[in-house]
């Protein structure tokens, strides 16, 4: 079907035609002889990019009455960089139109000079419902002669909370206009509008409800957090022409990662809502222009993004909202094009892949991040292609070659071909050929390539996260990169390592490394963790996943039972017990004898255990005055008496 038989006006025909389209899309087809020259609500669900905009505004336009200076459509759209799309596009369908003139009206933008172009007579108003509902405010806008609203992105307006907003604007408008929403996916709070606002609306589907685009790929890969960014880069560098849009959560993320990107040599860029209207109008002009290579952008400051030809979405973070990956996704595969849609994901974040694909009713494929040598691969052919299609200007070029050929004439055609090859892929080569797996199991195990270690160190010893890791870089001389995944607890921690370095932490048991007069012990953890967090282990008969162990139930370490390094230990309530570390601990309970597992002695004191208001016996270690506030510390600690005062 061509846009002539849906039956255009011939002026909106001759502008539709001069921008190159020919075909109606789905969408297109199936709306606009509903609408054209009819009165109806209607609801449609479609994807974005799959031409929404023309499939409301072609009929919308030939509903306006050119004579009057009355507002008589209303366009609502959630972002300012959506609302200026649609005014573009508005404007170029009715180029042939006199008389018309669209009025975009958003935040970021002075409105006083808003107020002037409505009040001069704009027969359509585009608006995101923020500055709209400032306009109503100040009595700048009269939406009395309003025919047709139309509420473009519902389901994201929603998610942005302007459900408040769009109630207010609606009961502004007259009883009798046609209401026409469109949303590419169907939440309750959209289903509440169409039921409040709309009589008997006409229902229009393109694809499955609430499903994402057929035409695009998706694809996840699963890394650790610390390696989000290196697997975004060889993204990047494995798909040498992409020209895609890179999501982020917030926008100090997205600012830090366009940064880094941009240091590492990538034409990259941020948008985002801390960046003036001029700013944004600037990336978003040389991302149209494709001067940049990837966009990094927040959900909010990427609706209304109307960029043909992206070639990848990226979500460096999955969104809060499930719902709003089909959004995020849309980018890409526009206009009948093929798209692939990328989840960097961590072990714990799988199962929101699986919510994405109930909801898109579509299915994820799991990959691997690229190695250095796909990647090296990858590029060098690239380049080959490039070299093979590059458009050769002779007339321009012409005076050069007698130098060149004389510079080159010793080497063989064959030299050559390798010599300019190698000029450009040495420079990957040299940067991926010691390059790491990144990949990683969603167990939270690497793909048998890390494993993951105890220590008998933790808070009590005066270590965090950071202390600990410098301690672990400094005793087994790794590099600090090496040790990652760092839980530190009370008397214990756990950390993660290559497996290739495993040996070294191994070797430091024979060495004897000793901490506070204290023998450090590195144990291998035999436990598989769950989900990428810690090991389970019970602490009275039910399973913890927080890395704890056990006090009974379960795979026990000699808390109540059992042995650790070789050591035994006869219950709480007596018996003797060899120390994780050396010195002496008296008992919890009274009667007998044991070795600390928490240590023992510091320097050589003695410490005493854990009595709280004189309990259990064997001595005071702390004591709680509530009322007072205060906290204090008694004990032997590092053979001397020592206190501390907290006042609340």
């Amino acid at each position: 079907m061509t846009f002539q038989e849906l039956g255009l006006e011939p002026m909106l025909l001759k502008a539709v035609t001069e921008m190159g389209f020919e075909n109606p899309t789905p969408i297109q087809e199936q709306t606009i002889p509903q609408l054209q020259g009819k009165s109806t609500d209607m609801v449609a669900l479609a994807q974005t990019g799959t031409g929404k905009t023309a499939a409301f505004g072609l009929p919308l336009l030939t509903k306006l009455d050119l004579n009057s200076r009355f507002t008589q459509s209303l366009i609502l759209a959630p972002t300012r960089e959506l609302c200026v799309q649609i005014s573009k596009d508005l404007i170029n369908y009715s180029k042939f139109l006199n008389g018309l003139r669209v009025t975009a009206v958003y935040g970021g933008a002075p409105i006083m000079g808003q107020i002037r172009d409505i009040k001069a007579g704009s027969q359509v108003v585009v608006a995101t419902p923020g500055r709209l509902i400032d306009l109503i405010e100040r009595k700048a806008i009269d939406l009395s002669h309003v025919d047709v609203v139309v509420l473009d992105e519902a389901d994201e307006m929603l998610n942005m909370g302007f459900k408040d907003d769009l109630d207010q604007i609606l009961s502004n408008t007259p009883p009798t206009k046609n209401t026409w929403l469109f949303s590419a996916t169907m939440p309750r709070e959209v289903e509440r509008i169409a039921s409040k606002y709309m009589e008997s609306p006409l229902e229009i589907s393109v694809g499955k409800k609430n499903s994402g685009n057929e035409n695009i790929q998706h694809i996840y890969y699963t890394v650790n957090q610390r390696d989000r960014y290196a697997a975004l880069k060889r993204i990047a560098d494995f798909y040498p022409d992409i020209f895609g849009i890179v999501f982020c959560r917030t926008k100090a993320e997205t600012q830090d990662v366009a940064d880094q990107l941009i240091k590492d040599g990538y034409n990259a860029d941020a948008l985002h809502g801390d960046l003036s209207q001029a700013q944004r109008d600037l990336v978003m002009k040389r991302f149209r222009s494709h001067t940049l290579q990837m966009l990094v952008a927040t959900d909010v400051a990427a609706r209304g993004i109307d960029v043909n030809n992206v070639t990848h979405v990226i979500n460096y973070n999955l969104p809060e909202e499930a719902e709003n990956y089909t959004h995020r996704s849309g980018r890409t595969g526009r206009a009948g094009k093929t798209g692939i849609a990328i989840a960097i994901v961590t072990p714990r974040e799988v199962n929101k892949i699986r919510d994405i694909e109930r909801i898109i009713q579509n299915t994820f494929t799991k990959a691997d991040v690229p190695d250095g040598v796909a990647v090296c691969e990858k590029q060098l052919f690239n380049l080959v292609h490039k070299l093979h299609t590059v458009e050769v200007k002779d007339e321009e070029i012409e005076n050069y070659l007698p130098k060149i050929y004389e510079e080159l004439k010793d080497l063989s055609k064959e030299e050559l071909i390798k010599r300019f090859i190698s000029e450009e892929f040495n420079r990957f080569y040299a940067y991926y050929q010691n390059s790491q797996d990144l990949n990683i199991g969603n167990d939270g195990g690497s793909n048998g390539k890390t494993t993951r270690f105890f220590i008998n160190m933790g808070q009590l010893d005066g270590f965090n996260r950071n202390s600990i890791k410098d301690f672990l870089a400094e005793v087994s001389s790794l590099n600090p990169r090496f040790i990652f995944n760092v839980d530190v607890k009370n008397s214990f921690s756990f950390f993660e390592t290559e497996n290739k370095c495993v040996d070294e932490f191994l070797a430091l048991n024979k060495k004897g490394i000793e901490f506070n007069a204290r023998v450090i012990s590195f144990e291998v953890s035999k436990a598989k963790p769950s989900g990428g967090y810690g090991e389970k282990r019970s602490y009275g008969g039910g399973s913890r996943e927080d890395g704890r162990r056990s006090y009974g139930g379960g795979e026990r370490k000699s808390y109540g039972g059992g042995s650790r390094e070789g050591g035994e230990r006869k219950s709480y309530g007596g018996g003797e017990r060899k120390s994780y570390g050396g010195g002496e601990s008296r008992s919890y309970s009274g009667g007998g004898e044991r070795r600390s597992s928490f240590g023992g002695s510091r320097e050589g004191g003695e410490r005493k255990p854990f009595n709280r208001e004189g309990g259990n016996g064997g001595g005071e270690r702390r004591s709680f005055d509530k009322p007072s506030g205060e906290r204090s510390f008694s004990g032997n600690r590092e053979g001397a008496e020592r206190r501390k005062r907290f006042t609340k």
